[in-house]
C-alpha cells in the first residue's frame, strides 16, 4: 500500500497499469469510488494513479482532535473558516504523491473539487502535462455559486436519519432525477462505497472550507497545458456556466458540453466521457 507523506500526515494512493500517468483527483468528500469507469477505461493503456485526498478513505485527516470532537455546528464553523484545509494545500499533497511514486509527467483529471486542486497544482507544480476538469469552477466572486435549493438540499438533512440516509438525502441533487429513478439498485451500491470511503464528516467540512475559499480566476492564464473541460447541462451543484467561463479563461482549452448532463455525468454518461478522455489523452501523448 504506497503512501506520501506530507507534514506528518498520511497519503494513501494506488497505481496500477503500465503506460503514461493518468492521476484521478476526487471530489469533495469522495471516495476513489467515483472513477472506477474511467479507470477501467483507462488501465489497459496508462498508469493509474489515485490518491485519497486528506481525510478520505485510507489518508490521514491531519486535523486538530479537539476540534473534531466539538458539536456539529460549531466544528463545522471552524473547519469553513479556521480549521479547515486549503486547495493549495491538497495540491501539496498531491505533489507529494507523484514525488513519492517518482512521476516527473502526467495527465491530471479532476472532477468538481478535484478539478480546483487540479488547477492549482498546475500553477503551483511542474509535473502536469495535461489537465481534465469536470464540473468544477475557477472559484472567486465572477464564478456561478451553488444554487440555493441545492445547498438547503445538502445541509438540511432530515433529524434522526440515518448515515445513509442522510448521504442519499444530500447526493440526490448531483444525479437527473430520472437516472437516480431508473438505477436503484446501483446508488443502493454507490451508497455503500460511499460509507465505505468517503471522507468523515470533520474532513468534509474541512475541504468545504477549501472550496469555499478558492479562487485562481485572475491566473489562469498562466495554465499552458493542454485542457480539456467537460460539463453537464443540468449540473444543480455547479452550473455550466462554470466551464464557459473556464474556456474563456484558459488560454489551450476546449470545452465539451455534455446535454442533459447531471454533476455526476462521468458516471451516468461515464461511456461518452470515456470516449473523450481518452481521445484527448491519445492527441496530447
Amino acid at each position: 500500500m504506497p503512501r506520501a507523506t506530507r507534514d506528518g500526515v498520511s497519503i494513501y494512493y494506488e497505481r496500477e497499469g503500465d503506460g503514461e500517468p493518468v492521476v484521478f483527483v476526487q471530489g469533495l468528500g469522495y471516495g476513489r469510488w467515483m472513477w472506477r469507469w474511467q479507470r477501467e477505461a483507462l488501465a489497459d493503456a496508462y498508469e493509474i494513479v489515485a490518491p485519497d485526498n486528506r481525510g478520505t478513505g485510507r489518508s490521514e485527516d491531519g486535523l486538530n482532535r479537539i476540534v473534531k470532537t466539538l458539536p456539529g455546528k460549531l466544528r463545522g464553523l471552524l473547519m469553513v473558516k479556521l480549521a479547515g484545509y486549503s486547495i493549495s494545500g491538497l495540491a501539496a499533497d498531491l505533489e507529494a504523491v507523484l514525488a513519492d511514486a517518482r512521476i516527473y509527467d502526467a495527465h491530471i483529471v479532476g472532477a468538481s473539487m478535484g478539478g480546483m486542486v487540479a488547477q492549482q497544482y498546475a500553477l503551483e507544480y511542474g509535473r502536469a502535462k495535461s489537465l481534465t476538469l469536470m464540473c468544477t469552477s475557477h472559484g472567486g466572486p465572477d464564478a456561478v455559486p451553488v444554487p440555493e435549493e441545492t445547498r438547503e438540499r445538502i445541509f438540511d438533512v432530515p433529524k434522526g436519519a440515518s448515515e445513509r440516509a442522510k448521504l442519499r438525502h444530500r447526493m440526490r441533487p448531483a444525479f437527473n432525477d430520472r437516472f437516480t429513478n431508473r438505477n436503484p439498485h446501483l446508488i443502493d451500491r454507490i451508497l455503500e462505497w460511499r460509507l465505505e470511503g468517503d471522507a468523515s464528516e470533520p474532513a468534509g467540512e474541512a475541504q468545504a472550507g477549501a472550496v469555499l475559499a478558492f479562487d485562481v480566476s485572475d491566473r489562469l492564464a498562466e495554465i499552458g497545458v493542454p485542457t480539456l473541460l467537460l460539463h453537464g447541462t443540468d449540473d444543480r451543484v455547479l452550473p455550466v456556466e462554470n466551464g464557459r467561463l473556464l474556456e474563456e479563461k484558459l488560454p489551450d482549452s476546449r470545452l465539451e458540453v455534455i446535454e442533459g448532463g447531471s454533476h455526476l455525468f462521468f458516471i451516468e454518461d461515464h461511456e461518452r466521457v470515456n470516449e473523450e478522455l481518452r481521445a484527448f489523452l491519445a492527441g496530447v501523448g
